[in-house]
């Protein structure tokens, strides 16, 4: 006889170009209802819904909406200096001084169609902008989630919009991007305004460094445009820009894990706004209140896109096994795909299925376009398994 309800929190994060993590936490519980008919008539399910986000698309909404925040709206520049309108958010209750910055929204390779894609001139000046207007809003503490970006120019263009000037030999300001960071000879910081009190803290889930076969051009330039040559180019420039920090603004972020981040604004962050560089995980799990939503479940039901190598390391499903894993709750991951190195590898960190919504012969596009339904239809497998053998009527089990 099972004297309470079975609870289940319910934390998936994006499935990436098809549902927001709100959208597949919603499919997941209607699924999960819709295959434990009897424990719902008989009050003996429920669910915590509870997004997550790692500090690339999302995060802005998941963090802002967890802890009951406002989101605002500002007209900034995109990736290639166009106008764009983008949101920035300010947390709810005791931190209603921190914004919550996602780059995505105003340098984002979301906002470029595939033939715009150009890293030796997209800029995250827009990002800068964002920044400016939370701390002209009051805001004292900055959170800057880091991924999805189409940039590649070293956080510059962010630098540039806070004050910052780059001048080459003949002191003439650069263009914005990458590809220009080869010419720089000076920075010139006379007109940086962002106040010195305020706490800049990156959401950061990679360990890249600035440059190099591992760096911000090699890993991630090609998915933004660079052709191999472009790569080249761009390293160099960056591995020039580092040079040039270390000389003239005093910081180091050429080898700094994670300074290769989102095309080097990780290193642009360290070096302007001394910014602290956080595992966007460990970030998500902290302002949601994930380890109080998780006291008193008895199962945790997550997912995402892909689980593949990167997952094992240090992405949002490790942090959630880590914690589900300290206080014996089984976790149970509804996925687009999973590498069987991966699967392997997370279950021994205590993932207890991996299950691919996923039934058939599919291609990427058809699974992109139904995840939703697919989803859905996933979670109801599970809440059916999880009634087999069970009857669940007037608050019994039998």
């Amino acid at each position: 006889m099972r004297e309470r309800p079975l609870r289940v929190l319910i934390c998936p994060n994006a499935f990436k170009g098809s549902l927001t993590a709100l959208q597949a936490a919603q499919a997941i519980d209607a699924g999960l209802r819709q295959g434990m008919t009897e424990a719902v008539d008989a009050g003996m399910l429920e669910t915590v819904l509870l997004p997550l986000a790692d500090g690339g698309d999302g995060t802005l909404e998941t963090l802002v909406a967890a802890t009951g925040g406002t989101v605002y709206t500002e007209t900034v520049r995109d990736p290639l200096g166009r106008p764009v309108t983008a949101r920035w958010g300010r947390l709810g209750g005791a931190r209603g001084d921190t914004a919550v910055i996602e780059m995505a929204e105003a340098s984002g390779l979301r906002l470029l169609r595939p033939e715009e894609r150009d890293p030796l001139r997209a800029c995250t000046y827009g990002t800068g902008e964002l920044m400016r207007a939370a701390v002209r809003a009051g805001c004292r503490s900055l959170l800057v989630g880091i991924g999805g970006s189409a940039t590649n120019d070293g956080g510059a263009g962010m630098a540039r919009a806070l004050g910052a000037r780059f001048l080459d030999a003949a002191g003439t300001a650069l263009p914005p991007g990458g590809g220009a960071l080869a010419r720089l000879e000076r920075v010139d910081l006379s007109g940086w305004d962002l106040p010195g009190d305020v706490r800049v803290v990156v959401a950061c889930d990679v360990d890249n460094p600035l440059c190099g076969p591992e760096g911000a051009s090699a890993v991630y330039g090609p998915q933004k445009g660079a052709t191999p040559e472009m790569v080249r180019e761009l390293d160099a420039a960056l591995a020039h820009y580092a040079r040039v920090l270390e000389q003239q603004v005093g910081v180091r972020v050429a080898d700094v894990p994670g300074a290769g981040a989102a095309g080097g604004l990780g290193a642009g962050l360290m070096a302007f706004c001394h910014a602290e560089l956080r595992p966007g995980t460990e970030i998500a799990l902290e302002v949601t209140g994930f380890d109080a939503r998780l006291r008193g479940c008895d199962l945790v039901l997550t997912g995402e896109g892909r689980l593949d190598e990167q997952t094992v390391r240090g992405k949002l499903l490790s942090g959630v096994l880590q914690r589900a894993r300290t206080v014996g709750v089984p976790v149970i991951a509804l996925v687009g795909a999973v590498t069987e190195t991966a699967e392997s590898a997370l279950h021994a960190a205590g993932l207890t299925a991996a299950l691919s919504i996923v039934r058939g012969p599919c291609s990427v596009e058809a699974a992109m376009r139904d995840a939703r339904p697919l989803l859905t239809a996933c979670a109801a497998r599970v809440g059916r398994l999880l009634q087999l053998g069970s009857t669940f009527r007037g608050g019994s089990r039998r």
